[in-house]
């Protein structure tokens, strides 16, 4: 059967009280549409329709060919933003998913439940409710006296009686996509909103006689809905909790889960610990055996195994095997550390490399450099690679050692076995197993 998903986005959300578009807000690293169309996308068997409208420029834009998109240029309701891809969809899908852009938490299992009922269903149309205490403004679903679902009544033109029920309306839909489209024509407009409602589709399908089934959710939580940054901070909550508990039952140790935030799309190797205020972003990749943090921020990043990042922050690095860095030490976009390497507090490297063993002092500056093999970089140790106008190179040897607070003043070399006296300001290439001294420095001796 073929089953094309609808996803409603063309809500501007004023109650985020934003100039981005609410289903482009980010919920663990990804927008919220994204969630739900990832979701969605292994009940659905054709390429999904997005209904945009304010701000469709910049959720096209997001979505590039991932979907199809149309526009509801005037917001008249849910029923009438479904309308807008009749034109695309009637006569090429067997069944319509209708779900909620703003509705991030709902498990793909769910939508699996819902498509797989309304394919063995004889009715037009099958829904999701949930049996909650908190009504959330959910619509109330209004059975009969034999128990079939026979209406949804909004909250605020419910009746005392309606809102003691407590069977709620979430908001996803599976139809017959031919019943689906005479359907919507038939749809009045609402007398006290003036639009048109996709809930009114569900009293329809009653009075003709097909019956409605209702797929009762067991998770209140995936219910949730974003209309505030409240019920945004709300359901990042729920999916740090769900990302979390995935990554300990794959043998990732969290010290303190709740302080722990890590966004989809990170891995972790087994044995890693994670310790507490831990923030891991974007494409990430940690080993096994690691210890990350406390305090740290690793975002597009890659750690190899058994490394250590204590109370440190890295953006676009990477960590061989078994390197070590911090506390507050800070790796910015291209620093590569080889295996073994330590790099001290308060350091800071740049578009550079460092070779297997090299040792890095406290308080040191490494930017666009080769460093070699086992070499010793000591502590307030800076290449001064900025002129001011363009950056240059540095470029040291294996087995060098270098001084307490020597300046490298790039374009420089420094060859094999070389070293600097303490405080030294380099500002020519020094030979391998010499040693330089000085501002600026001159070579005395060979070092060896």
């Amino acid at each position: 059967m073929k089953t094309t998903a609808i996803l409603l986005a063309a809500g501007q959300g004023t109650r985020m009280k934003s100039d981005l578009p609410k289903v482009l807000h980010p919920l663990a690293g990804k927008p919220m549409i994204w969630h739900t169309m990832e979701a969605i996308k292994q009940s659905a068997t054709e390429k999904p329709i997005v209904v945009v409208g304010y701000g469709a420029d910049e959720v096209i834009n997001y979505l590039g060919e991932s979907a199809q998109t149309v526009l509801q240029a005037e917001q008249l309701g849910t029923g009438h933003a479904v309308m807008q891809a009749e034109s695309a969809l009637k006569g090429k899908t067997d069944l319509v998913i209708v779900a909620m852009s703003d509705m991030p938490l709902m498990r793909s299992e769910t939508w699996a439940r819902l498509v797989e009922t309304q394919k063995n269903n004889a009715g037009a149309v099958s829904m999701l409710t949930v049996i909650a205490d908190d009504p959330r403004g959910f619509g109330r679903v209004i059975r009969n006296a034999d128990g079939a679902v026979e209406s949804i009544v909004e909250e605020y033109v419910a009746t005392s009686e309606q809102l003691q029920v407590k069977e709620l309306n979430v908001g996803g839909y599976c139809f017959n996509a031919e019943w689906l489209w005479d359907a919507l024509r038939r749809i009045q407009k609402n007398p006290h909103k003036g639009e048109y409602y996709l809930t009114d589709a569900i009293e329809l399908a009653a009075r003709d006689g097909l019956p409605v089934q209702a797929v009762v959710m067991n998770d209140a939580e995936e219910t949730i809905g974003i209309n505030t940054r409240a019920h945004l901070a709300e359901a990042e909550a729920v999916m740090r909790r769900r990302i979390n508990l995935q990554f300990m039952l794959d043998g990732v140790t969290m010290i303190d889960p709740a302080s722990v935030y890590i966004e989809i799309g990170a891995t972790i190797g087994r044995d890693t610990v994670i310790m507490p205020n831990t923030f891991i972003h974007g494409k990430t990749e940690i080993g096994e055996g690691a210890v990350i943090g406390p305090n740290s921020i690793i975002r597009d990043s890659k750690i190899g195994n058994r490394c250590k990042v204590l109370s440190s922050v890295m953006e676009s690095a990477v960590m061989e095997d078994d390197a070590d860095v911090g506390p507050f030490a800070r790796l910015r976009k291209g620093a590569h550390l080889g295996k073994h390497v330590h790099m001290g507090n308060f350091g800071e490297v740049k578009d550079s490399y460092l070779a297997e063993g090299v040792k890095m002092g406290h308080f040191s500056y490494i930017g666009n450099a080769q460093i070699g093999a086992n070499t010793n970089i000591g502590a307030g140790t800076i290449t001064c690679n900025y002129d001011g106008k363009k950056k240059h190179a540095t470029e040291i040897g294996a087995n060098v050692f270098l001084g307490s607070d020597t300046m490298l003043v790039a374009p420089v070399k420094l060859g094999d076995g070389a070293r600097t006296g303490a405080g030294s300001v380099v500002t020519k290439d020094v030979a391998a197993d010499t040693l330089a001294v000085g501002m600026p420095a001159r070579a005395v001796k060979r070092s060896k």
